[in-house]
């Protein structure tokens, strides 16, 4: 994840513990690449794993989705899901799909144990 997205996430957090809300944010995630998507949810769970960002040795421990999920999916208006989202869904092979949401499950597990 890069330092500007760090950046923005670590402002919108910081601005949600202001107003005691910060139970209100969840991050999604869109990234194609597995191993790339579970770094960006360490990023913003536990930290910037390189210690190169605005996230670097801090914890936001927020909850994190990827937007195949189907949580995600079904929140999501159905012609806004498959707008943005739906041919690229198509392409992936249902076994990832399942294998990134086991994935980002534990992650969120983990935070909230």
């Amino acid at each position: 994840m890069d330092p500007e997205n760090q950046a923005q996430i670590k402002k919108i957090s910081d601005g949600l513990e202001k107003i005691k809300s910060s139970n209100n944010l969840i991050v999604v995630l869109g990234a194609s690449d597995l191993d790339g998507a579970l770094i960006s949810a360490e990023t913003v769970t536990d930290g910037d794993p390189s210690f190169s960002g605005p996230l670097a040795g801090v914890s936001l421990k927020l909850p994190v989705y990827h937007i195949l999920e189907p949580e995600i999916r079904d929140a999501t208006p159905e012609e806004v899901y498959d707008e943005n989202v739906g041919i690229w869904a198509l392409a992936v092979e249902p076994e990832k799909i399942e294998k990134i949401g086991k994935e980002f499950k534990a992650i969120r597990e983990k935070i909230s144990a």
